[in-house]
């Protein structure tokens, strides 16, 4: 096949208003296949931010796995972690929101206080840079009345900011394989999980 892709069984409807029972039960049946693979695909993109400095001491991938690293070795629960790793997944694709992105694709896997923290980890981290660009370094204070406002400053100040080290030892990629297949085989939060239950 062209794209790649495997045929199998498909829907016939041209319109979803065409649409059957049959048509979706086979397409839910896809999705359950497909969804198996979601980690995989994301540790590919995260492999993306290899080799792109964009003018920081260490480039985003280190970055990401510094900020991982720092957060295992301190404690923290695998969740956490896997947010800490993924938290910039989002540089490539979302130059201009790219906490958005990231909080997009963790947000059906993770906690309501961690979903929060990486949506809201750019003004926070702002913090410690926006007045050398013109910007409101105190941007995050618009978030003081969130019960998440301490986890996500927390985050930034300990392990986000902190990584750009080109000297720190940071655990590789590898090491988190199995943590980010770990958070990913576990939706907690979607409106399709009941659909995609087995």
């Amino acid at each position: 096949m062209a794209d790649g892709h495997e045929m199998g069984e498909r829907a016939k409807f041209r319109e979803m208003l065409e649409g059957t029972k049959e048509d979706w039960d086979i397409i839910v049946e896809h999705s359950k296949s497909f969804n198996k693979g979601l980690a995989k695909r994301v540790i590919d993109h995260l492999r993306l931010l290899d080799g792109d400095f964009g003018g920081f001491p260490v480039d985003r991938l280190e970055h990401s796995l510094q900020t991982a690293t720092r957060a295992h070795r301190d404690g923290r629960d695998e969740e956490y972690v896997v947010c800490a790793l993924l938290h910039d997944i989002g540089d490539t694709l979302g130059s201009y929101n790219h906490p958005d992105v990231a909080a997009a694709i963790l947000k059906p896997f993770v906690s309501e206080a961690n979903h929060w923290m990486v949506a809201n980890h750019g003004a926070f981290q702002g913090y410690y840079f926006f007045h050398h660009i013109g910007l409101d370094r105190n941007l995050r204070e618009h978030f003081k009345d969130s019960p998440h406002y301490e986890h996500c400053a927390q985050f930034c100040h300990l392990y986000d900011q902190a990584a750009f080290d080109p000297d720190y030892e940071s655990e590789p990629l590898e090491f988190f394989v199995p943590m980010v297949e770990r958070v990913f085989s576990r939706p907690v939060n979607s409106m399709y999980l009941k659909a995609m239950q087995e």
